[in-house]
């Protein structure tokens, strides 16, 4: 099979879904209408509501909602063979990512820019919100506890990505403070995305590494300093750093898709991996259900929920833009996704079948170092570039796309601690740097708490992820779905990718439950029956809803013919 027709496929697929189905699903779906007075304006305090350029906005979504995932996941996932994994890529994206992050940004859209936590007491109930809390709260506790760790590994084991990635947030200060002045945009972009990648040059050949201090491995103390920069960029108005990194690393995004993507059609690399892998070691995983949670953001991702009830929607400038973030920045994601799995199942990564079967040997033997050295050979074979640059291109991409998720996380960690304190009433709660030091010390205690001195403790609780990302996904599809059903409007389109999601998350979430209890893993036994109860609440409460709201309208029809 030749990479070129993969690429070719994926691509034709996306263009189906942004130019048809996503204009279907705006216009007669969600009805987005341009004359809405969005939150972003009602409520603009120059801090956290802010209309903003849907460009910008784009840029700042997408890179807060990729992470690292939709490197990981795929390149994790293909150990089942790199046809599932595709078409879970594709069609995931086309009918589930895009209506489900385009559909999030709407609901909250119409509902004053709350959280989808915050909102589901709006659309479903005061109980479902709670509920709704505990697993939007430990999905972000999740994230941004890990992705702390995966940065700090990142920067020992690469140290040449240390000082592009550092050097991202002073363009980003100035890109910020250009267009708060209206500067040219599309200037602002060329030259950030210059400086960005001269910077790359430069950490290629002068690598910086962090000697161990305070009695702290190297990994552990850039933990402390990353969590210390993410609690003052939590804090920032966001047009000053969170927007203008994000912005400018959605443009670096574009760059680095463009010289795979060209080295693709340059390099025309074949696969070495296996359509269907038939060689699975006696412990791996079944398939199904747990291909569904492997690959998460790439597909579907309760996080991209978060995210755009969270922030997105805080920025949207008019409400049509909500295809645009949304739907556009869920294409942007599957494409990183499909490339990840041509840099790993080709020649790229491994010269023949053996030689790939000896890298993904078992379950999770291969992961984002797998598309860092297959991307880089892709792009040295294909462009010629250096493999130490290409590598360091890749590595700082990982760096920085794991940086804006961690950075918004946080934000989002404070918003939902700030929510907490009006549902409860505790007042000191209410206050941002409060909440900040909340969440932050949250994600601390958990990092060196569980984890000791390493401060790799977010670990621990990772293997709950997929699951428990997922069933939120449903969830949020549930609101949305709930929400449509309210207005009269079909709700298939949101509904059938709701019970596919949370069929298969609820069902990995059974398979790990008797994993970690076979394991005698009690933290993850407790906190795994928590999400799958609470998740199953959620449901229950808003199946009510729904058939209390139908029976009201059969009532009122009743009356009306009478």
């Amino acid at each position: 099979m030749h990479s070129v027709l993969i690429v070719l496929l994926g691509i034709v697929g996306m263009c189906f879904g942004w130019f048809v189905y996503s204009k279907f699903i705006a216009a007669k779906i969600f009805k987005l209408d341009p004359d809405f007075v969005t939150p972003a304006h009602e409520f603009n305090d120059g801090v956290d509501f802010v209309p903003t350029n849907k460009y910008v906005l784009w840029g700042h979504h997408f890179t807060s909602v990729a992470g690292a995932a939709p490197i990981v996941g795929p390149a994790i996932a293909v150990y089942w063979g790199w046809v599932p994994a595709m078409l879970w890529v594709i069609l995931g994206t086309i009918f589930f990512a895009g209506v489900h992050d385009s559909g999030a940004l709407w609901a909250s859209n119409r509902h004053k820019a709350r959280s989808i936590g915050a909102l589901s007491e709006a659309v479903v109930g005061a109980r479902t919100r709670k509920l709704f809390m505990v697993v939007v709260f430990l999905v972000l506790l999740m994230v941004n506890s890990v992705f702390g760790v995966v940065i700090a590994n990142a920067f020992v084991s690469t140290p040449s990505a240390v000082f592009p990635a550092w050097a991202a947030i002073v363009v980003a200060l100035i890109i910020g403070q250009c267009v708060h002045r209206n500067f040219n945009l599309v200037v602002l972009c060329v030259a950030g995305v210059v400086v960005l990648y001269l910077s790359v040059w430069v950490g290629s050949v002068m690598p910086l590494e962090l000697p161990s201090m305070t009695g702290l491995t190297p990994q552990a103390n850039w933990i402390i300093i990353l969590f210390a920069y993410a609690a003052i960029a939590s804090m920032l108005p966001v047009w000053v750093l969170l927007q203008p990194r994000d912005f400018i690393n959605g443009m670096q995004l574009f760059v680095g898709l463009a010289l795979l993507y060209g080295a693709v059609f340059l390099f025309m690399p074949d696969i070495s991996a296996p359509a269907f892998n038939d060689r699975l070691g006696e412990s791996a995983p079944s398939i199904i259900p747990l291909l569904f949670v492997t690959i998460a953001c790439g597909a579907v991702s309760g996080f991209h929920g978060i995210v755009a009830s969270g922030t997105s929607s805080k920025q949207l400038n008019k409400e049509p833009d909500a295809r645009f973030v949304g739907y556009l920045g869920a294409v942007g994601e599957g494409l990183l996704a499909l490339i990840t799995i041509v840099a790993v199942s080709s020649v790229a990564l491994a010269a023949t079948s053996e030689a790939w079967y000896e890298i993904y040997d078992e379950f999770g033997s291969a992961g984002a170092g797998s598309f860092i050295q297959g991307g880089a050979n892709l792009i040295t074979s294909g462009w010629g570039l250096p493999t130490n640059v290409a590598q360091t291109l890749l590595a700082t991409m990982v760096v920085l796309f794991a940086g804006t998720t961690m950075d918004s996380g946080v934000r989002l960690q404070r918003y939902i601690i700030q929510e907490w304190g009006e549902i409860y009433r505790i007042p000191v709660l209410n206050n941002a740097v409060v909440a900040t030091l909340v969440a932050v010390g949250a994600c601390l205690l958990l990092a060196f708490g569980a984890g000791g001195a390493s401060g790799a403790g977010g670990m621990i609780i990772w293997p709950l992820f997929g699951s428990t990302n997922q069933i939120l996904a449903g969830m949020t599809l549930l609101v949305i779905s709930v929400m449509l059903i309210k207005l009269g409007r079909p709700a298939y389109f949101t509904m059938v990718p709701m019970v596919f999601v949370f069929t298969m998350s609820f069902l990995a979430g059974l398979v790990t439950l008797v994993q970690f209890f076979e394991d005698g893993n009690y933290l993850l036994v407790v906190l795994d029956l928590i999400v799958l109860v609470t998740s199953l609440l959620v449901m229950l409460e808003a199946a009510s809803v729904v058939m209390s709201f139908k029976n009201a309208k059969t009532a009122e029809a009743e009356i009306a013919d009478s």
